[in-house]
């Protein structure tokens, strides 16, 4: 089987934009209230990106969206999520205690106050993308939404998917 390579210079001179979302809904409401005011079908993927580290590995929750009238394909991606690690207390003594250890990943590191990353490709010039935030910024428990400078991504190659 042929294996395909994506070298990250091509993925900079791809046409797409990231949006972060600040938020207190769950993800499924999120997509549901991106659904109604940006008039797209945000559907949750099968399966969730996940993400590798030193003490295990998780799963950031992803929906996705092909807008084939328009070339347009919108991800909207959680941006944090918890690996969970069991550790024993130390010594004889405290052998038997067994606690559990959260560590956050996210998927932009430089973005940790961000809850969800809406991504848009290939977007195109009749796409708005100031009046795409502003729509965003009308639903009642988004409490923020911006545009994120892709030049300045430290991690830009996470939003490879």
């Amino acid at each position: 089987m042929a294996t395909q390579k994506i070298y990250i210079h091509e993925f900079e001179a791809q046409d797409y934009e990231v949006i972060a979302l600040h938020t207190s809904l769950e993800d499924s409401r999120l997509a549901f209230h991106l659904n109604r005011q940006l008039d797209v079908l945000l559907a949750r993927t099968q399966e969730d990106l996940h993400i590798q580290i030193k003490e295990g590995s998780t799963g950031l929750s992803r929906f996705e969206f092909y807008d084939e009238s328009r070339f347009i394909t919108w991800h909207l991606v959680q941006n944090k999520s918890e690996v969970i690690t069991e550790t024993q207390g130390p010594g004889v003594l405290f052998a038997a205690l067994k606690n559990d250890v959260a560590t956050s990943v996210y998927l932009l590191p430089e973005y940790k106050k961000v809850d969800y990353i809406l991504k848009i490709d290939n977007l195109e010039n009749d796409v708005d993308l100031d009046e795409v935030i502003r729509k965003i910024s009308e639903i009642e428990w988004v409490s923020m939404a911006y545009r994120i400078d892709k030049k300045q991504l430290k991690s830009k190659h996470n939003l490879i998917f």
